[in-house]
């Protein structure tokens, strides 16, 4: 089995390389490889697209790589493999991100806007960053193990407000409800950074890597 991490220049991959080899030694759950070669994003069982930086920005780093976009949503949607999206790479699986004054496009796979935080409570600062609790709203296999009240580290000034209430499995309160993990059929994503988030992140980057949607 080959989980493939996307490299499209979208931030420092080498911890979520390093939190993903060690889900995948300790229990015999196959290669991890991180690259930006669509042929072998065709051959992936498994695929995570992190992102960090401006949703615009993301997008056209990823577009900019010829075949990579594609290779992408064919091994997704025509075959079903197990996708995760991280940070904004959770946010680009959104219909459209307005950050900047922008619209632009998302890839459409769970409706909604990535728009700016807004906390009621003017104390709060954005971005939004540290550690805050979940709060499980929906069953998935990949939150085996995750309960509401355990932390996961978040830095992020925009965040996917989903059009159905279904795509969104937790959230986290910041001056209101903010999205923490969106999913649907073989697609899951988080606006934390598991790889950061320790014993909750490693929970999360072992249960996708034993996920058979």
């Amino acid at each position: 089995m080959i989980t493939a991490i996307i490299d499209y220049e979208s931030g420092n991959l080498r911890s979520a390389e390093k939190s993903f080899q060690r889900m995948a030694a300790e229990a015999d759950r196959g290669e991890i490889v991180v690259t930006s070669d669509p042929a072998r994003v065709a051959r992936a069982d498994r695929i995570v697209l992190p992102g960090v930086g401006a949703f615009d920005d993301c997008r056209r780093g990823l577009e900019a790589r010829e075949g990579l976009k594609a290779a992408i949503f064919a091994r997704v949607l025509e075959d079903g493999v197990p996708f995760l999206g991280i940070c904004v790479g959770m946010q680009l699986m959104a219909t459209v991100g307005l950050e900047h004054g922008l619209n632009a496009p998302g890839f459409g796979w769970i409706p909604g806007t990535v728009t700016a935080l807004t906390p009621d409570n003017p104390a709060l600062k954005v971005p939004h960053m540290g550690w805050n609790a979940l709060e499980i709203s929906e069953p998935h296999p990949v939150l085996e193990g995750i309960a509401s009240g355990d932390h996961a580290y978040f830095v992020h000034s925009y965040h996917l407000a989903a059009d159905r209430k279904k795509d969104v499995l937790a959230q986290v309160s910041y001056g209101g409800p903010v999205t923490a993990v969106v999913g649907r059929e073989n697609l899951i994503g988080t606006q934390f950074h598991p790889e950061k988030s320790q014993k909750t992140g490693l929970r999360l980057i072992a249960n996708f890597l034993d996920w058979k949607p």
